[in-house]
């Protein structure tokens, strides 16, 4: 079976990760006897720079045909000037309107050679961090009815059955690929919106009988990261809460280097790309942490190929890399074997 895989590179450090992602990969292609096909678009500030356009047409419809697209990352000062339509970030929001990208999965992560990164006592996380955050992405807040009337504006925070039902179902199915916990974030003793969240919840949890269902206000959920990180597992909430949850957790892990994301429509349809974004400062000077965009390949592997053993295997080669003491410069603390862009994805292609 050959894989089809759209690679956007995107803007500044984009292309130098997403390089040591393909050669991670290709090694796993090797050990597993699998086929990736990779198939080069432009989007973002590169593609306006030759295209006119952040999205072009040909990007687009080929990565339509695509069974996944890896993102490295888009923008830049370059094009902050350029009208809204035109911006870098537009390939984003079209990208994951055209592929039906609905849940945003959020790992964070707090390995244990990089625990001194973590702002948190010992204490709190001396039984390790390991959360996915899964926010829905397409409803909500930011999608509902708003307006400014005079001195008066307003947002519209909108759910219907049917949002909360698949993107409930995503988090149950990877809770159960995990720990078999899932917390749901709601904000039910207030909006009538969140009532309908919670009721919807529990109705699909009634499919998922080994799964242990907890519920927990927003408010109270930001504070428990805070306090006890580690009685988390899968959390599942909406646009809003998810888009600040996530963050939070993210900053529990201690570089943004590290942290990996997937957004997935319906079947096996998804997009993978770092939280990271372009870093133009530090753009072709090597120094990058490729480790974000390398874990999201190990998420592509599992939640669209299926192929879990190849991603425990870039999972594991990670951890191992960390171990025998590389490091990039934003992850390096008191170490003193500070590596390149390069040299660290060949430490991890070597472990793999």
């Amino acid at each position: 079976m050959t894989y089809k895989i759209a690679v956007i590179p995107g803007d500044g450090i984009g292309p130098e990760v997403m390089d040591e992602t393909v050669k991670v990969l290709d090694c796993v292609a090797k050990k597993f006897g699998l086929d990736f096909h990779y198939t080069y678009l432009k989007a973002g500030g590169c593609a306006y720079d030759e295209y006119g356009d952040p999205l072009p047409d040909v990007t687009l419809e080929t990565a339509l045909k695509c069974d996944v697209v890896m993102l490295g990352a888009v923008g830049g000062p370059k094009w902050d000037e350029l009208p809204v339509d035109k911006r870098p970030e537009k390939a984003l929001l079209g990208l994951r309107k055209s592929l039906g990208l609905f849940a945003n999965l959020r790992p964070a992560v707090l390995f244990p050679q990089l625990a001194d990164a973590c702002p948190l006592k010992e204490e709190i996380t001396k039984n390790g961090l390991d959360i996915l955050v899964v926010r829905e992405l397409t409803g909500g807040i930011y999608f509902g009815k708003r307006a400014t009337e005079g001195d008066v504006a307003y947002d519209t925070m909108t759910y219907s059955v049917k949002e909360i039902e698949r993107i409930t179902h995503v988090a149950m199915k990877a809770a159960m690929m995990r720990s078999k916990r899932v917390c749901s974030v709601d904000k039910a003793n207030i909006l009538d919106s969140s009532r309908l969240w919670r009721k919807t919840v529990k109705e699909v949890a009634k499919e998922y009988p080994e799964i242990q269902l907890d519920h927990m206000y927003v408010d109270n959920a930001s504070m428990q990261l805070i306090r006890k990180p580690s009685q988390f597992d899968v959390i599942v909430t909406g646009n809003m809460f998810g888009d600040i949850l996530s963050d939070e957790a993210a900053m529990l892990t201690g570089s943004i280097g590290m942290l990996p994301s997937a957004s997935l429509g319906e079947g096996n349809i998804g997009m993978y790309e770092p939280v990271h974004g372009s870093a133009p400062d530090i753009a072709g000077r090597n120094i990058a942490n490729p480790l974000a965009t390398i874990k999201s390949a190990a998420m592509m592997l599992r939640y669209s190929f299926g192929l879990e053993d190849a991603a425990k295997a870039v999972e594991e080669a990670v951890s191992k890399t960390l171990d025998q003491g590389f490091r990039t410069a934003d992850i390096a603390g008191r170490e003193r074997n500070i590596v390149s862009t390069k040299e660290m994805g060949d430490a991890v292609a070597r472990n793999i």
